[in-house]
């Protein structure tokens, strides 16, 4: 699980508030996995790990989610 080590700091990235920040924050993140990805070619268990990581952190509530954060522009639930 040597392969986490480098990926899991990117879950704890905190999403800055102004709206205009947050698009280069998704580039940022998503440049960042690419090149991750491409560059160390982690395990299969170690992506499977960190995919499923970041599923869960999207899907446990509204606005916790490393790609998108508020409801705008979204159908949000509540409950």
């Amino acid at each position: 699980m040597y392969c986490l080590q480098c990926l899991i700091p990117v879950l704890l990235l905190p999403k800055p508030n102004n709206p205009a920040s947050q698009q280069t924050h998704v580039l940022f993140i998503v440049l960042y996995l690419i090149g991750f990805f491409l560059e160390r070619k982690p395990c299969p268990i170690c992506s499977l790990v960190f995919l499923t990581a970041v599923f869960l952190v999207c899907y446990s509530g509204v606005g916790n989610c490393l790609f998108w954060g508020n409801c705008e522009g979204h159908i949000c639930e509540n409950g």
